[in-house]
Formats: C-alpha cells, structure tokens, sequence
C-alpha cells in the first residue's frame, strides 16, 4: 500500500470553521459574556450600537444576570413626504429642537473618573470606574427615552474613555482641536470644566483642584476667510475661552517645500563638487593654466535659483482688507504655536507628585474629536511624520506621548465622540464623525450637502448640468439630494449592473468624501450671524476658481432615442422656473417653427399613430384647397384623395407611381419583395 501523501489543502474552509467555533467557545468559557459575537480588541471605538448589543453590553458592565421574555410589538408609521426628507428636520422643527437643546445644554456631561487612591487594589478601582460609567450611560439613556433628546452616537466603549483620563491626568495644559469649518460641533464644553476637576499632578483625590489649563485649537483655518476668522474671534472673545487659529495642512506644505528647497541645495552642492573634481583632473591632464578661470564659474550658476526656490509650496492666501490686518485672526505658525503653548501653560512649580518633586516637563494633552487633525498637529509640529495619519475617523487607537524638545511632551489621546445634542445623524457623517463608508442611508447626508451649497456652485465644481423636476413632476424647482446624485452618476459613468440605472449610492459617497475634505466648502457661522452671509466670500471664490471648467455629460442616452432629454443648458432649451421637461418639450413642439402642432391636432390610437389631421380627405371635394390654401385643379384633387385614402401624401412632380425600393432590413432577413 503506498504512503499517504501529504494533505494538498492542509487549511480549507471545513478547517477554518472548526478553529473558528474552538476559539469562540473558549473565549466564552472564559470570560462568560453574553453574547457570541466577541471581539478580542479591547479598544475598539464603539458609538453606535444595536439595541440588543446595547443591552447585553450594558448588562456585562453591571455586571447582573436576566431573563428574557416577549414584548408586544408596537409598528409605528410614519406619514410619507415627498417634498421634505424622512432623514431630515423641517426649518420648524429644527428651530424648536434647537432651542431646547440650548435649554438643557448643561445636562450633558462627559464620563468623569471616580475619585480614587493609590491605597485603593486594582479590582476595587475597576469596579468603582464601571460603576461611574453605567451611571453615565443610564443618565444619557434617560434623557433620550424621558426627555426624547437625539444624542449624537457618542463612545460607549469605557476602555477609550480610560484613555482620555489618563491624558487629563498626565497633563498640565489640554489642548481640544476642533475644525475650523464647525468649531460648535466639535467643541465640548463640559471638557473644559472636567479639567478643572482634575486633581494634583497624577489626578489622585485630595491633591487639589483648578491646577490645569485649557486651549481652543481651532485647526483646519486656511479654509476660512479673514472676514470668518474675525467672527469667529469676535464670538469666542465674547464667551471668555482662549483660542488660536492653526493650519497642520500649511504648515506640513511649508516643511514640505522647505525641505525640497534643502534637497535642491544638497543636489547642487554635488553638482558643483563634481565638477569641481573633474575640472582638478582635467587641469591634471592637460596641464593648462588658463582653463582655471572659466572652469570655476559653473558651480556658482547652478546655486542661485536655489534660493529662489525656498518659498515654492508656500500657501498663503492672498487677503486683503482690515480683517486680514487683525491680529486675533493670524494663522500661526509652528514657532508661534509652541510659544503659545509655553505661555498659557500653568506654572509647573504648581504641581507636586507622591515624592514632593516638581516636573521638568511641560506635558500638552492634544483632545479632540476623530478627524479634526490631532495626529496631523503633531507632525507638524515635529516636523516630520512620528504619528500614522488617516482619513478614517479613529485611527489613533491609544494615547502616545511624544518628546517635541527637552522641556515639551506632546500626549496625543485616541479620537473622541463626546455625546452632543443632534438633530440628525446626516449632521454627523457631513462633519466627518461618522465614516463614509459604512454609511447606511445617502439621502439624508445628501440632502444637507444640497441645501447648504448652492445648484450654481455645485454645477461649477463638477461640471455638471443638474436638472431639477418641475410642478408638474412632483417637485418644486429646487435642486434634491436625488438630482444632484442623478446628475453626477451619469457625468461620471456609475450605474448599477443589470438595468443601467445610476448608482446613487457610489456617487453620495464620492460627493461626502469630497465635502468632508473640503472640496465643497461649506463654513458654519456663529449663532448670531446667517449662513448665507458668512460663506458668501467662500461661494464666490469657489466660482472664479472653477471658471472655464469642461462640462460633463447630462446623459447616457443617444439624441434620436425616444427617452432622449435636452440638457438643460443647451441652445434652445431654456426653461421657465418651476417647468419640468416635460411641459418644455410641448412648448417647444408648440411654438417651433413649421410645426405640424401649431395648426393641426393630432389622432392617437392603432389607426391614427399620431399622425396629424385637420380634416377629411377621402372625397375629392375634401382635396380642393391644399392645407396652405392654394387651389387644386381637379385631377390633383381625386390623385389626392387617392392618397388619402391609401394614407400616402402627394409627391412632387408628374411621376407619382414609381416601383419600389429594395430597404435592407436592420433584422437580417434580407429585402422585401
């Protein structure tokens, strides 16, 4: 009997599934959580949960046992809105929501750790923080259910939290990034007294209070306008908070072009010692004195437009008026902001651990929301790239410290979701808190991008030509989320596999992509100013820049089709506000020139097949009087009525019967007969 070979598929599916359902059951064994679907990564950042995941997950934290029972069902529906999104407030609505969210603003509280000793053992200090932590979650879950709040999916996972305190712990001055384009947002106010709260130098209960400072770094300003700096200052004067303006996007493009500038001076440097070298051995060679003059002056060319280029990548946008020369809206600098941080900082001798010893270092604690340019921050201000940087929202999965020089440590804390009030959670995913990419519903998120930004911007950034329906349609003139995701689905040649349909869905994430990273700028303003005021500098750069710009395609379908659509821009084809192509194209049947509409109905039915009929002509009496009123002599009028009769028209000239024509059929079954 010959050997057995060796397995050819040593790990296959069947192999795989085993070792998958051993290692869940051990996981089970041992931890003896509820639910089956574990995850072994401890940090993982949760903010939305299904309601039975929240349960099982709130139960594990409490740490109590259950019985499950059956519950009536209650469906709720709600009435169907053409005109307004389900996803979506009304302006009344909205209007309302906020006002008693301004109300209730101080009810919302960030997880604050339990006072604890170093006395304390490691299991008694677990179970005091979950106890805090459930607490939290039961207030946050009360004042949706009792109150019907909408929280924005804040972090429910307490492991990330625990970085957050350790951060505030660790530092003396906590720095909170917000983005520029809405500072609101991302700002937590209640963060700002937690520091407050925090005790001594290590955070240990009876070490004192009120020792830590607080900074509003609003990152992500080169996308605002002078004007919107100066409003912004104006509005966070006003409130008492100490703020600066940063770009790590300017500052990274500087370091950038710096050292493209020092590379080019390092490759001209060699140039010049090359030639230098060649120039020693052709004097060697050819022993001749007077090439000495003319061969030095070659490296000396090369090294001036060196200088020239030490300013090329520099992004300064070119302002102009009194807000540009304020200055409260300066961009700083890397120099700057490192001194701003060393002059807001609390004084060190403050602070004094378990041994009595003051700290040598200044730690600056970097808090924000995920995607607000923390880790973006700090390699600018490094100066070169020391932490990973993504455009997925919760990369940084642990708190880092970072030594920026002998006296500064940077501590960069894992990206945050602070519960908020909200009104939508397309509000979320438009700020880029919630990822693009596991988006569920587009309609919502683009509906927002619409009425924010207006058709004539919109049209201009991508070339488009964005039909809208009329009255007689369903609509009201107004550009819709779907007519926006139609028009750039077809531009840029997405469609659905099988009927050809666009694919909406690619072509909302392509488009919140490209508003998330600002390619559609839209800037909220402060409470007191109107949005359409506040970006209307922006729109108007938006326009001049795209000025020129190529239009792209309005549709898929050829221009002899029956489906066929005029686009909306072209000649001939302007229609009235609120009309629907539909309505146009009647119009324009109508009043066109020589047209069979204007003067004739028409007939509709198997007979008829639409053809034109103003009266009969199956008498020669009928056929006396052409239709433009020139009179027939009677041998043309029974010919007429011949053809009327046989459906045929008259044909110029005296040869009426002629033999008929061989037509290729498109079908392939040769000539007719």
């Amino acid at each position: 009997m010959p050997p057995k070979g060796r397995n050819p598929n040593p790990s296959g599916l069947g192999r795989a599934i085993i070792n998958k359902k051993s290692k869940d059951a051990r996981i089970a064994r041992e931890t003896g959580l509820y639910t089956t679907d574990l995850d072994p990564t401890r940090l993982q950042s949760i903010t939305q949960e299904r309601d039975l995941d929240e349960f099982l997950n709130t139960a594990t934290l409490a740490g109590t046992q259950f019985t499950a029972e059956r519950r009536n069902v209650k469906i709720i529906s709600v009435a169907g809105n053409t005109q307004q999104n389900p996803y979506l407030l009304s302006e009344d609505e909205e209007r309302s929501t906020l006002q008693k969210q301004r109300e209730n603003k101080q009810r919302l509280r960030v997880p604050r750790r339990p006072p604890w000793t170093k006395s304390m053992t490691t299991a008694q200090l677990d179970r005091q923080e979950k106890n805090a932590f459930l607490e939290w979650r039961r207030g946050l879950a009360d004042l949706q259910e009792r109150d019907s709040f909408l929280l924005t999916p804040f972090e429910r996972n307490i492991e990330v939290w625990r970085q957050l305190w350790r951060v505030l712990e660790r530092s003396q001055l906590v720095v909170q990034i917000v983005d520029a384009r809405n500072p609101l947002r991302f700002r937590c106010e209640d963060l700002e007294k937690y520091v407050q709260d925090v005790e001594g130098a290590e955070g240990e209960s009876g070490t004192g209070r009120g020792l830590r400072r607080s900074l509003l770094l609003i990152n992500k300003a080169d996308l605002l306008t002078a004007r919107q700096r100066k409003q912004w200052a104006e509005y966070f004067e006003a409130q008492g908070v100490q703020y600066a303006f940063f770009s790590a996007a300017n500052a990274a493009a500087l370091q950038a072009a710096r050292q493209e500038a020092e590379a080019a001076a390092a490759r001209a440097e060699e140039a010049a010692a090359e030639a230098a070298a060649k120039v020693a051995r052709d004097e060697e060679s050819s022993s001749e004195e007077e090439s000495d003059g003319d061969s030095d002056n070659g490296p000396f060319t090369d090294e001036e437009p060196s200088d020239d280029d030490s300013d090329i990548g520099t992004f300064h946008p070119v302002e102009e008026g009194p807000e540009a020369q304020d200055p409260r809206t300066r961009v700083l600098s890397v120099l700057e902001l490192e001194e701003l941080f060393v002059k807001s900082a609390p004084d060190l001798s403050t602070f004094t651990d378990s041994s009595g010893q003051h700290p040598t270092k200044l730690v600056i604690g970097l808090v924000g929301y995920p995607n607000v340019g923390k880790s973006s921050t700090i390699n600018a201000l490094l100066g070169e790239k020391k932490v990973s940087v993504s455009s997925t929202p919760g990369k940084t999965k642990h708190f880092q410290t970072i030594h920026l020089s002998p006296t500064l440590v940077l501590c960069d804390c894992p990206g945050l979701v602070f519960p908020q009030f909200a009104t939508t959670k397309a509000d979320l995913v438009c700020d880029g808190v919630l990822p693009i990419d596991q988006m569920r519903e587009h309609t919502g998120p683009t509906a927002l991008v619409v009425k924010r930004i207006p058709k004539e911007v919109l049209e201009a950034i991508y070339g488009l030509s964005i039909r809208t329906k009329g009255i007689e349609e369903g609509g009201d003139g107004k550009v819709t989320g779907t007519d926006f995701l139609v028009a750039y689905a077809i531009a840029r040649g997405f469609m659905r596999s099988g009927q050809g349909n666009p694919d909406e869905s690619r072509a909302a994430r392509t488009i919140l992509k490209d508003y998330v990273n600002a390619k559609l700028l839209y800037c909220h303003p402060p409470p007191t100013i109107h949005e359409d005021d506040f970006n209307e500098q922006t729109r108007e750069i938006a326009l001049q820049r795209a000025v020129g710009k190529k239009r792209a395609p309005t549709t898929r379908v050829t221009k002899n089709a029956d489906t066929f659509i005029a686009p909306a821009g072209a000649p001939g084809s302007t229609t009235a506000e609120n009309q629907g192509h539909k309505t146009h194209k009647v119009d324009q049947e109508f009043f066109a020139t020589n047209a069979s509409v204007a003067s004739r109905p028409m007939t509709q039915g198997v007979k008829g097949q639409g053809q034109e009929f103003s009266r009969g002509r199956i008498y020669p009496h009928q056929n006396s009087v052409a239709d433009d009123g020139t009179p027939l002599s009677g041998r043309r009028a029974r010919i007429a009525a011949v053809m009327a009769a046989a459906g045929g028209e008259i044909q110029p000239g005296k040869k009426h019967h002629k033999k008929m024509k061989r037509v290729k059929q498109r079908s392939g079954k040769g000539y007719d007969d």
